[in-house]
């Protein structure tokens, strides 16, 4: 895991995002914000998981099925089921110690 901060690389309304293996912040608060950082520690365990590629189509597909329901980008988005598992557990920094393989699953 590579940790990189950047602020033209991040959209606007989003701290951080993660292309495994690198999780790039917008600026440097992000980086050192423990909640944030296990935030994306939690997709960077998911891509791993799903071998990287495949997380990727998963995580747009489900997009796609949010949008669909919600009929709105920001809920669509908060609803991916590798989203809900993340902002779920961002605050137990524990998490990943006891977090069972394709932990995400208890989240459809």
């Amino acid at each position: 895991m590579f940790v990189v901060v950047s602020r033209y690389l991040i959209p606007r309304g989003f701290a951080g995002l993660t292309l495994f293996p690198f999780i790039i912040f917008r600026n440097k608060y992000y980086s050192t914000n423990k909640t944030t950082l296990n935030h994306e520690k939690i997709h960077i365990r998911q891509q791993a998981e799903l071998l990287v590629l495949p997380f990727y189509l998963f995580y747009f597909l489900d997009f796609l099925r949010q949008y669909i329901k919600y009929k709105n980008a920001f809920l669509a988005y908060r609803n991916i089921v590798f989203e809900r598992e993340a902002y779920a557990n961002e605050h137990d920094l524990s998490y990943l110690g006891n977090r069972k393989f394709f932990g995400f699953w208890r989240y459809f």
